[in-house]
C-alpha cells in the first residue's frame, strides 16, 4: 500500500530519491531527511490525533499534579514516593517525546524530519521508554523489600540510595541508548527514506539501509532485553518472594494490607508491558498500522494512567488529597 502525499511531500520524496540514486555509486549516503509515514493510512487518523492531544494535556496536567501534591506534603517524602514522582517525571517526559511531534504532523501536514533531528527523536522516545521501564522496576524492588525485609527496610532503602539507584539508571541508559543511535550514523541509505512508524523508531530506519546492520539489530535486540525483558523478568521474580512471603504471613489483615499496597503497581505493570509483549510477539502476523497504533497507544496511555491509578489506589495519596484540600479550604 502506497503512502498517499500531498504535493510538497511527492516532490520531497522525488528530489531525495533522485539525489540518493545518483550516489548510489558512492560509499556513503546520509539523506537530508526522513518522512514519517505516521497514522495517515488510517480513515480515523484526525479523530485519533485529537485524542492524543487531550490525552497529552491530561497526562501533563496529572502527572504535574502528582509532583506537586508529593512536594507539598512531608509524609510522602520517603523512597517509596520519590520513585512515583521519579515515575512521574519519566511519563512527562514520554509524552512530551511522543505527543508534540504527531500533532505537528496533523496540524501543519509536515511529516518530513532532518536526519539531525530525527537521530534525537529517536534518542528521546526510547530513552523515555526505557525510564518507563526501569523506573516500574524501581517501584517493584521497594515493594519488594517493604514485605519481604520490612525490619531492615528503612535502613536499605534510604531517600539518598533511592536518589543514587535512579540517577545511576538514568546515566546507565542515556550512554547505553546514545551508543545506538551514533550507530546510525554509519549507516549509508540509498534507497527509500520513509520510515514505517510514527516517529524515528530506531528499527524501521536501520532497516532502510544499505550497508551492513548487523552492529544496528544486536544493539537493538540487547536494548530490548536489557531495558524491556529483564525488568519484566526481575519485577515477576519480585512477585513471588512477595507471594511467597503473604503465604507465610499468619495475619490475614497483614496480608491484605500488604498487598493493597502492591495493587496499583500491579496494575502499572500490566498496562505497559502486555502491549508492548503482544507487538513483539505478534509483530510478524499483524498488519503494520495495526502495529502503529498499538506502539503509539502503548507509549502514551500509560503515561496518563500510571497518575490517576496511583492517587485512586493508594491510601497515603489520598490522605495527602484531603490534607491539601483541607489546608486549601481552611486558608
Amino acid at each position: 500500500m502506497y503512502i498517499t502525499l500531498n504535493e510538497k511531500a511527492k516532490n520531497m520524496l522525488v528530489m531525495s530519491s533522485q539525489s540518493l540514486k545518483s550516489s548510489e555509486n558512492n560509499t556513503f549516503v546520509r539523506p537530508e531527511m526522513f518522512y514519517i509515514r505516521g497514522l495517515k493510512e488510517m480513515s480515523f487518523a484526525n479523530c485519533f490525533y485529537i485524542f492524543l492531544f487531550i490525552m497529552y494535556i491530561f497526562a501533563l496536567f496529572s502527572n504535574i499534579f502528582v509532583i506537586i501534591l508529593i512536594y507539598l506534603d512531608q509524609s510522602l517524602h520517603n523512597p517509596k514516593y520519590l520513585a512515583v514522582v521519579h515515575l512521574a517525571l519519566v511519563d512527562l517526559g514520554t509524552t512530551t517525546a511522543v505527543i508534540p511531534k504527531l500533532i505537528e504532523m496533523f496540524l501543519f501536514n509536515s511529516s518530513f524530519i532532518s536526519y539531525e533531528a530525527c537521530l534525537a527523536d529517536m534518542f528521546f522516545v526510547h530513552f523515555f521508554n526505557a525510564m518507563q521501564s526501569l523506573s516500574l522496576l524501581i517501584l517493584a524492588y521497594d515493594r519488594f523489600l517493604a514485605i519481604c525485609f520490612p525490619l531492615q527496610y528503612h535502613s536499605i532503602n534510604t531517600n539518598s540510595r533511592m536518589v543514587g539507584i535512579i540517577v545511576s539508571l538514568w546515566m546507565f541508559a542515556a550512554i547505553n541508548l546514545s551508543i545506538t543511535v551514533l550507530l546510525i550514523t554509519r549507516l549509508s541509505f540509498c534507497q527509500s527514506t520513509v520510515v514505517n512508524s510514527y516517529f524515528c523508531d530506531h528499527g524501521p530506519v536501520y532497516f532502510l539501509a544499505c550497508n551492513d546492520i548487523y552492529p544496528n539489530e544486536t544493539i537493538g535486540w540487547f536494548d530490548t532485553v536489557v531495558f524491556l525483558v529483564i525488568p519484566l523478568c526481575l519485577i515477576l521474580c519480585s512477585y513471588i518472594f512477595i507471594g511467597v512471603t503473604l503465604f507465610k504471613m499468619t495475619s490475614t489483615d497483614g496480608k491484605q494490607k500488604a498487598l493493597k499496597t502492591c495493587i496499583s503497581h500491579i496494575i502499572l505493570v500490566i498496562i505497559f508491558y502486555v502491549p508492548l509483549t503482544l507487538t513483539y510477539i505478534l509483530a510478524q502476523f499483524i498488519d503494520s498500522n495495526i502495529r502503529i497504533l498499538n506502539n503509539s497507544l502503548s507509549a502514551t496511555i500509560p503515561s496518563m494512567l500510571n497518575p490517576i491509578i496511583y492517587t485512586l489506589k493508594t491510601d497515603e495519596m489520598k490522605t495527602a488529597m484531603k490534607k491539601v484540600v483541607k489546608i486549601k479550604f481552611l486558608a
